[in-house]
């Protein structure tokens, strides 16, 4: 059997304010696996946990309990400059997350790969003129054909961007609350009622 692209297993990131009486804020849950080269759409509503979600998998965020498994090896296990070269994160205002380095590199696995595996894009924008979409379509589509695994972040406020999902998306994420529900394909998704009442007008 051969080793799956992404295993989240258990991860759970939690939360909390107050230096006395530590009070949770926000927690995030996931568990599912890809083993194959896809396309993945991922929506939900601002502060549910989509951006969280892509920096655990990235290994720019630490996880309150679980582990992420890139092509065999636990993310967070992995040298810090290295892991980019399993998982990376391209987000739309180019923030980079910084937390506290846990262990020295020479005790940390080497990322055994020089291009990465995910490929997780956070909201990009989508030009409308000279041809843009395409092109990231195009892109998109042969990261996938080189084996890749394209995980595609988007939060529709215009008609073309649920085209878009519909076009080149195999499966979906919608995250609400901190949790995750999967959908096989964009018709099945939209008749989940979380997904329908988020979408609104879009839909009609």
């Amino acid at each position: 059997m051969s080793t799956p692209i992404l295993k989240v297993n258990g991860l759970e990131k939690v939360y909390r304010m107050g230096l006395i009486e530590r009070r949770e804020t926000f927690r995030l849950e996931a568990d599912f696996e890809i083993a194959e080269p896809k396309i993945v759409g991922v929506m939900g509503p601002n502060g549910s946990g989509k951006t969280t979600l892509f920096e655990l998998i990235t290994g720019s965020n630490q996880p309150t309990a679980g582990e992420v498994m890139c092509m065999g090896k636990n993310i967070h296990d992995v040298r810090y400059r290295e892991r980019d070269r399993l998982a990376i994160h391209y987000h739309q205002s180019y923030q980079v997350r910084h937390f506290a380095k846990r262990k020295p590199a020479f005790m940390m696995q080497p990322a055994g790969s020089d291009y990465p595996m995910v490929h997780l894009f956070d909201e990009p924008q989508f030009n409308t003129q000279d041809g843009y979409i395409g092109f990231m379509l195009e892109f998109f589509q042969k990261l996938r054909s080189e084996g890749r695994l394209v995980f595609l972040c988007v939060h529709p406020n215009e008609r073309f961007h649920l085209e878009i999902l519909q076009e080149i998306c195999e499966q979906f994420i919608f995250v609400r609350h901190g949790q995750l529900s999967h959908a096989p394909d964009f018709e099945t998704l939209v008749t989940e009622e979380p997904v329908r009442e988020y979408l609104g007008e879009l839909l009609h």
